[in-house]
């Protein structure tokens, strides 16, 4: 018997307990894991054990086995942390790439905070943005952070929100975010044209992590008169970098169209 082909059922069985939980079941006995993959039950039973004992299944009184979440802590711990590392590198690259601002922003209530930033000194931007919040609806990664929201979602995160003018093009309503919000998700990419500032412009697109969510937003920001000529070339070199980071926290790389 090959290590590749327990491994092989292991995997399989660890997979079964898991679709009985997005099943709404507690665990599943061997005979159900059994049941569901149409293997024998001594082989099943081993294949659990074996999981139980590397810490990735919790086995109850009930004789059910169910997945340890603790290991989804952990790995929820590693893609944060490599969001900031890794996430680092990304933001040099694309920084490099562009020359100008770039920045990685997560979602906090109903605003956008950077944990992330790179600006080289051509970009001319004054102070630092890190730990500082911004209104969702009208940053530079508002919608990318939103990107997979269901629409009865955003409304209640923007259900206590006034929608203040910060620019001549900021979102008067939910209704207004949700039709710009629909058009990025078509072209690949979000564009915050004088939503945020006046003559401020940016590209932005959502990192996944490994459980497909979207963790965090990677931007490219500058003034208006320059970034708005350069943005099929710099959602190229986004979208590299975003495949490229997403890789890194354990996303999915999707389509990603210039």
């Amino acid at each position: 018997m090959s290590k590749t082909s327990s491994m092989g059922r292991g995997m399989m069985a660890l997979l079964a307990v898991g679709a009985r939980h997005a099943e709404g079941f507690d665990g599943g006995t061997v005979a159900d894991v059994a049941a569901r993959l149409g293997k024998d039950r001594s082989q099943v039973s081993r294949s659990l054990k074996g999981a139980q004992q590397e810490g990735f299944l919790t086995r109850s009184d009930q004789r059910e086995y169910s997945l340890d979440w603790s290991i989804l802590t952990d790995a929820q711990l590693v893609t944060e942390q490599r969001l900031k590392t890794d996430g680092l590198t990304a933001l040099e690259g694309l920084a490099t790439e562009t020359n100008e601002a770039c920045f990685l922003g997560v979602l906090s209530g109903n605003s956008t905070v950077t944990i992330g930033e790179q600006v080289p000194e051509s970009a001319n931007l004054v102070g630092s943005w890190l730990g500082r919040p911004y209104p969702a609806y009208c940053s530079d990664a508002g919608q990318a952070l939103l990107w997979d929201a269901p629409e009865a979602e955003i409304r209640k995160i923007f259900s206590t929100v006034e929608f203040v003018r910060h620019g001549p093009n900021t979102p008067v309503s939910v209704d207004d975010f949700l039709e710009r919000l629909n058009k990025a998700r078509i072209r690949g990419y979000s564009i915050v044209d004088e939503e945020a500032e006046p003559g401020l412009y940016s590209l932005s697109a959502p990192i996944r992590d490994f459980k497909g969510d979207v963790a965090s937003a990677l931007q490219i920001v500058g003034p208006k008169t320059r970034v708005e000529p350069q943005r099929e070339a710099f959602a190229v070199a986004l979208g590299s970098w975003r495949t490229w980071l997403e890789s890194r926290v354990g996303g999915t790389a999707r389509q990603f169209e210039a």
